[in-house]
C-alpha cells in the first residue's frame, strides 16, 4: 500500500496537481461564492507561476545537488553501489536497453570501475509491472555495464528493490554476504541527500560519488548574465516545472521516510 501510495499521491501536491485542485475548487465554488473561487484559482496560479520559474527551479535543484558534491579525487572502496532509475528495457521497437536522463548511473559506475576505484560493481533496482514492466533495472544496468568493459564476475545484483529504502536494505543484505564495509554510492545528484541517509540508516559506510547533475555553474552564471536572461528566466517553462517538481518530491520523500523512521 505504501508503494502504491508513494507512486500516486505525489502528483496531487505537486505545483500542477495543486493548481488542478485548485481550478477544480474554483469550479465548485463559481456558482455560489465566486470571490473565493477567483482567490483559490488566483493562488493555484501563483504557485504554478512561481514553480516553473528559472530562479524557482535552480534554488531548489541545488539546495540538494550541492549537499554533496563530488570531492576532487574519487577515493577507493570495496564496491561501487548504483541505484535503479536510469534504464529502459529492450521492449519493441527499442532495438536495445536504453538509458533515461538518469542514465549517467551506470555509466559512471562502470567508469570508476574501469578506474579501479573498487573491484565489485553492485546494482540495485528492480521493476514495477504496472508501470511498464520488463526486465529488472539491474539486469538492464549489467548489460551495459557488460557493454562498457565490466565483466559477469565483478558484479552483484538487486533485481526487486523498488524504492530507496528497499535498495539501502537488500545491498546491505549483498554487503554483509561478501563481507563489505566501505562502498561508492551512486545516484543522480538530486537524489543523493536522501539515498546517503537511507544508506548510513542501515550501518552502511557509504561514501558519496553523485552524478546526473541538472545544473551547473555556468548555467547559473548564464541566468544572470543580462537583463534579457533575468527577465527570460521569469517565464513560466514546463522544462523548470518539472525540475522543480523533481526536488519536491525529494523533499517530500525526506520528509515522508524520516516520519516511517528509515533515515
Amino acid at each position: 500500500m505504501f508503494f502504491i501510495l508513494s507512486k500516486l499521491l505525489p502528483p496531487l501536491v505537486a505545483p500542477l496537481g495543486l493548481m488542478c485542485l485548485a481550478a477544480i475548487a474554483a469550479l465548485i465554488l463559481l456558482w455560489k461564492r465566486p470571490r473565493w473561487a477567483a482567490i483559490v484559482l488566483s493562488s493555484g496560479l501563483v504557485v504554478l507561476l512561481l514553480a516553473s520559474s528559472g530562479w524557482t527551479c535552480a534554488a531548489l535543484v541545488r539546495s540538494l545537488e550541492m549537499r554533496h558534491a563530488p570531492p576532487g579525487d574519487i577515493p577507493t572502496a570495496e564496491a561501487i553501489v548504483v541505484l535503479g532509475g536510469a534504464t529502459r528495457s529492450q521492449r519493441s521497437p527499442r532495438p536495445w536497453v536504453e538509458v533515461n536522463e538518469a542514465g549517467d548511473r551506470v555509466l559512471y559506475g562502470a567508469k570508476l570501475y574501469r578506474e579501479n576505484r573498487a573491484p565489485l560493481l553492485i546494482l540495485s533496482g528492480g521493476r514495477v509491472e504496472w508501470l511498464g514492466g520488463g526486465a529488472p533495472e539491474s539486469e538492464d544496468m549489467a548489460e551495459i555495464a557488460r557493454s562498457m568493459g565490466v565483466p559477469n564476475s565483478a558484479m552483484r545484483q538487486d533485481p526487486s528493490s523498488l524504492n530507496t529504502y528497499q535498495n539501502a536494505t537488500n545491498v546491505r543484505d549483498i554487503l554483509e554476504t561478501e563481507g563489505i564495509h566501505r562502498v561508492l554510492l551512486i545516484t543522480s545528484a538530486i537524489h543523493m541527500p536522501r539515498s546517503l541517509l537511507v544508506f548510513q540508516h542501515q550501518n552502511i559506510e557509504a561514501i558519496p560519488a553523485p552524478t546526473d547533475f541538472l545544473f551547473v555553474e555556468a548555467d547559473i552564471d548564464a541566468m544572470s548574465s543580462s537583463w534579457q536572461a533575468i527577465v527570460l528566466n521569469l517565464f513560466p517553462s514546463a522544462d523548470r516545472l518539472a525540475l522543480t517538481t523533481r526536488a519536491l518530491k525529494e523533499y517530500l520523500g525526506i520528509f515522508v521516510y524520516w516520519l516511517k523512521g528509515w533515515l
